[in-house]
């Protein structure tokens, strides 16, 4: 092979929107250092964000928006026993219109070439117009090799994200047991494998995507399969950059002649952090039926659960906090775990509800009579050892492939089956007595376990593949759901996947999608960053328990990024006195609710492009409501000067609305201003003409 420098090159320009005409590719003797957009083989796509162009060992190199971002790297390659198959001969080529039915229309090329060994790799990517900096792409790798070829697995998007100064940050949408942050700095030698299975017996699953960026570019992997994939998107630090890719290790022989078609990926090219990969992922999956649902108004009020008090709680405790809770301006009373006999049966704990479900029904009525919703927490999925339904109902357990159960460790119970039918009858009926006959209008669904499932070979089961309870698990949420708007149009279905990524393929079922136990402020804010990016304007992120958060009293976290607002504080007394309710408290807590009640940033529009949540300082987050900005900056100490991106044409009033002051006048021309803060700053931008 000659010289990189001198290596022929197949461009490919693929483009997002504004389509203006459609690629040309021409195998010549350009320099592989020549720019994207230069040249005479290549005709220009309108307004493009992402190209690639692959070389004569079909070797792809990304620029965007003209600027090289990566060299020429091996993206694609199927890995064998002892090694990788990933340089190909270039074979040739094909350019056509696209137009699909959801999508809209787009280009598909198609390049083909052959290994030394004979197998030949067929890379088909495309671009729509209306997903701006997003190639969707699929491999197929057939065996001319004459033999069997023991095939451990395929790789794909795989590129490393060039060094500039100020070094990298990542986004990862899976799952780990120590529920670390979503976003974080790539330090020297950092290596996450990100594996969309399970991480433990219990956790696992996420949104298929994965980040790396520097200031000012951003590479971005994933699958948009419909159904789950256990996956991995493994990012690390390199000696020159950032790098990333998808991988499938499933073994397989390929016997002469076969073929191997890799899952559905995509590769983004997009200046900022995860924000804008994120809705370019959600809207591809909005168009083939995976998208958020109406969010029932409900889900945007704030909400008081009585988990301060533990699973020890009584009913005379929470029943006599009710009054101080509508009187914080609170809307919601969640009864949360210690309400039942165990995990599985769901019957009523007769210490706390003597006479049963009369007992319960009463109790909702006291709720709604002091003003409040009533929502049963509830963890699905999941039966003790000692409940009747495990010794009565085995046949729904989940069995892996040695037959063992996948146990959920915080509650010491074993994992169900969601894609055995009589699992799904059984927790539907669940929820048509919570909901109908019990009285409550919501469900705070609860557990690690309940993100995602490991492959289910129970036989009881007669599954046509193992893969069917992953697949399945969605399905499952689905059933749920409907049984719980069926009871009532506009109850309100909360997730909490305790502290894990949220597996995207089940949030179209759900109401409200909470930080999910943050382990500090920050966590609330890039998991309400991620959110709005995946589920879009006017769906219902919750920032979970306050009391969660940085110094236990951060409401400021949560109202910055739209989140609803939501507490634990037990009054007078509780176990915890950290979290009891006393008069300073009080004022706040009032402060922040009448706040976010007069604003309600949760209804708005979250401008997540604006500001770049690894390299902008201090850190900032943007909630638009009509022609009104409304600037949120977070830092431990500042001392300086902010940029108030994303202005209008015409001026602009500055109050800062946590304290009632006045910050001047901006416009989008001088749209700077001097702050000194701790923790936190809020600015409303209020246009004046």
């Amino acid at each position: 092979m000659t010289d990189v420098n001198r290596r022929s090159v197949l461009k490919v320009a693929l483009g997002g929107a504004g389509l203006a005409a459609f690629p040309s590719v021409a195998l010549g003797a350009t320099p592989a250092a020549a720019a994207p957009h230069r040249g005479p083989d290549l005709v220009g796509v309108g307004d493009t964000s992402i190209t690639l162009e692959f070389d004569d060992r079909l070797r792809s190199r990304v620029a965007l928006r003209g600027v090289d971002v990566t060299r020429f790297d091996a993206g694609e390659a199927l890995l064998v026993d002892g090694g990788a198959i990933d340089a190909f001969t270039y074979g040739g080529h094909e350019t056509r219109r696209t137009r699909h039915s959801r999508h809209g229309a787009g280009v598909r090329v198609t390049v083909w070439g052959e290994s030394a060994t004979g197998v030949r790799k067929t890379v088909e990517l495309t671009s729509f117009q209306r997903l701006t900096g997003m190639i969707v792409m699929k491999v197929t790798y057939t065996n001319g090799t004459g033999a069997p070829l023991a095939v451990t697995g395929w790789r794909s998007g795989a590129h490393e994200l060039l060094e500039v100064p100020g070094g990298f940050h990542t986004f990862s949408g899976t799952t780990y047991e120590d529920r670390r942050d979503w976003v974080r700095p790539m330090t020297d030698g950092f290596v996450q494998e990100n594996s969309l299975g399970m991480d433990a017996s219990d956790y696992g699953g996420g949104t298929p995507v994965a980040t790396v960026w520097r200031p000012g570019a951003g590479l971005s992997v994933g699958h948009v399969e419909p159904v789950p994939r256990m996956l991995r998107l493994p990012v690390r630090r390199t000696a020159g950059g950032a790098s990333l890719a998808v991988e499938g290790d499933t073994p397989v022989t390929l016997r002469p002649g076969r073929r191997l078609t890799t899952d559905t990926t995509f590769l983004t090219a997009l200046p900022g952090d995860h924000f804008a990969p994120l809705q370019r992922y959600r809207d591809y999956m909005s168009d083939i039926g995976r998208r958020a649902p109406r969010t029932p108004e409900p889900a945007l009020e704030p909400m008081w659960c009585a988990w301060g008090y533990e699973r020890d709680f009584t009913v005379e405790q929470v029943v006599a906090t009710l009054p101080k809770v509508r009187e914080v301006g609170l809307k919601w009373a969640v009864l949360d775990d210690g309400w039942q006999t165990n995990e599985g049966d769901w019957e009523l704990d007769p210490r706390k509800f003597p006479r049963g479900a009369p007992d319960m029904r009463a109790f909702t009525r006291q709720i709604r009579d002091a003003g409040l919703r009533p929502r049963l927490w509830w963890a699905p999925l999941a039966a003790d050892p000692e409940s009747s339904l495990y010794r009565d109902h085995s046949d729904m357990l989940l069995l892996d492939r040695e037959g063992n159960k996948q146990r959920v460790s915080w509650w010491d119970a074993w994992t169900l089956c969601p894609a055995y039918r009589p699992t799904v009858d059984y927790f539907v009926g669940q929820v048509k007595r919570f909901i109908g006959d019990w009285g409550y209008e919501g469900l705070k669904i609860d557990g690690q376990h309940l993100n995602a499932v490991t492959p289910c070979y129970n036989p009881a089961h007669g599954h046509a593949r193992p893969e069917e309870s992953t697949e399945g698990l969605a399905r499952f949420w689905k059933a749920v759901y409907e049984a719980a708007h069926e009871a009532n149009r506009d109850a309100v279905v909360e997730l909490c996947p305790c502290g894990t990524a949220f597996a995207f393929h089940n949030l179209p079922y759900v109401d409200q999608y909470p930080s999910s136990d943050p382990l500090s402020s920050y966590q609330v804010r890039t998991k309400g960053k991620t959110m709005k990016a995946l589920m879009g304007r006017g769906s219902s992120y919750s920032g979970d328990h306050v009391e969660l958060s940085d110094g236990g009293d951060d409401f400021a976290s949560s109202y910055g990024v739209g989140a609803v607002l939501s507490t634990k504080f037990t009054y007078p007394a509780g176990p915890d006195e950290g979290i009891v309710l006393t008069p300073e408290r009080e004022t706040l807590w009032r402060r922040w609710v009448n706040l976010y009640e007069e604003n309600m940033l949760s209804t708005g529009e979250y401008r997540g492009e604006l500001y770049d949540i690894g390299f902008d300082k201090p850190e900032a987050h943007v909630v638009a409501k009509g022609a009104t900005l409304h600037y949120a900056f977070y830092a431990g100490r500042w001392d300086g000067t902010v940029e108030l991106r994303g202005l209008g044409r015409g001026r602009y009033r500055l109050t800062d609305p946590f304290n009632g002051t006045s910050l001047g006048t901006v416009d989008a021309r001088h749209n700077t201003v001097e702050l000194a803060f701790e923790r936190f700053q809020l600015i409303v931008a209020e246009h004046i003409g």
